[in-house]
């Protein structure tokens, strides 16, 4: 949607602000652990210094048998708010303190192929914009919003067309439950220190249709297995040196929807070195109720691992995790799902579609892994 030019160009309008420049000037303010309240809590915090509303899923071509069928793609929208503290009066009107980045990404199971487009605007303007009251966020053409749908729990909306990357997906989704409070009623741990830390909620098990578009490839109806995630926070991996043991460059996560109605949250925190810093999760049952907290009780166990030709980092694409709900395994449904995004939020990272088995190799369901660092520390 916005070639490398024109992002660059926007960038140096911006005063260089992706999220590395957010790092450089990091706020002083303390994470509020009110209780959460809905629906202000799905809109936006701009007191803090990063947010995100991040959804992703499987798509499989309307007319093929079955919820468990193999997958035809996978995609993924992501929305970053990001604050900059300012260290000066701010000597134009126009000068920036919020900007807004945005990834869109549609994988391709069969071509084995990934798709993506990435963006970045100063937040305030119509085309750029996170409202405070519920989720209506819009960067140009993407979009994402949440009303209530049947029986009060969230519908979302959401439309990602590109041109630059040649797709364009429209859906509309459905929570089957209340949204999911990750950690202690939404206060996730990110490590050791006080305010390593996030307001954390999740909608998994999103269902419905939509229709998806592709320059190479037809329009086709397509229904949706989805998740979305809403995070906020200031300090997400600890402010220490690079090499301080409680600071993390990068993590491994999951969200996946089980083909039994439940839904797990898996990830690990990793230190310059390696070295896990923290865990956690959640697991909730397919009928809904309280999470079970998976807090600092995981194991990950890379199984396999992949080159990318273009960072050049090496990613686990097949892991083993230990959890309370037993051993499961995790496989990338190909490997090649690296995102190079640069140009917006500095770093590329690994986010794909991914199975998990059984020890068996019973299919358990899908989901997507996300993992960062590998090609450098997270500007976070």
């Amino acid at each position: 949607m916005i070639g490398r030019r024109p992002l660059l160009g926007a960038l140096g309008g911006l005063g260089a602000m992706g999220l590395a420049r957010a790092q450089a000037t990091p706020t002083d303010e303390t994470l509020s652990d009110a209780p959460l309240r809905f629906p202000r809590d799905h809109g936006a915090h701009p007191e803090t210094r990063i947010e995100w509303w991040y959804v992703t899923g499987v798509l499989r071509v309307d007319g093929r048998a079955g919820e468990t069928t193999r997958p035809d793609f996978g995609f993924q929208l992501t929305f970053f708010r990001v604050r900059h503290a300012l260290q000066r009066p701010l000597s134009s009107a126009f000068a920036p303190d919020q900007v807004m980045l945005g990834h869109a990404a549609i994988s391709d199971l069969g071509r084995q192929r990934l798709l993506h487009d990435q963006q970045v605007l100063r937040h305030g303007f119509a085309n750029a914009r996170a409202d405070t009251d519920d989720t209506r966020v819009r960067l140009g053409a993407w979009q994402l919003r949440r009303s209530d749908g049947p029986g009060g729990r969230s519908r979302y909306v959401l439309s990602m067309p590109s041109e630059h990357a040649g797709f364009a997906l429209a859906l509309t989704l459905d929570a089957p439950q209340a949204p999911l409070l990750q950690g202690r009623a939404g206060w996730s741990r990110k490590g050791p220190g006080a305010q390593q830390a996030s307001r954390y909620v999740s909608e998994p098990q999103l269902a419905g249709s939509g229709r998806l578009a592709l320059r190479d490839g037809g329009t086709r109806t397509v229904r949706a297995s989805a998740w979305l995630d809403h995070e906020w926070s200031n300090q997400y991996l600890g402010r220490g040196a690079d090499a301080a043991p409680d600071r993390a460059v990068g993590w491994d996560w999951l969200g996946l929807n089980l083909d039994d109605g439940s839904s797990l949250t898996l990830f690990q925190m990793r230190a310059h070195d390696g070295a896990v810093i923290w865990t956690g999760g959640s697991w909730r049952a397919a009928h809904g109720g309280a999470p079970v907290d998976f807090e600092q009780q995981l194991r990950f166990e890379p199984l396999a691992f992949w080159k990318s030709p273009v960072s050049r980092a090496t990613y686990p694409v097949r892991w083993r995790i230990h959890t309370p709900r037993g051993v499961l395994l995790v496989e990338a449904a190909y490997a090649a799902q690296e995102i190079d995004t640069r140009l917006s939020t500095g770093f590329p990272y690994w986010e794909g579609v991914a199975r998990v088995s059984d020890e068996a190799g019973r299919g358990l369901g899908w989901g997507y892994l996300e993992m960062t660092g590998y090609a450098g520390r997270v500007p976070l």
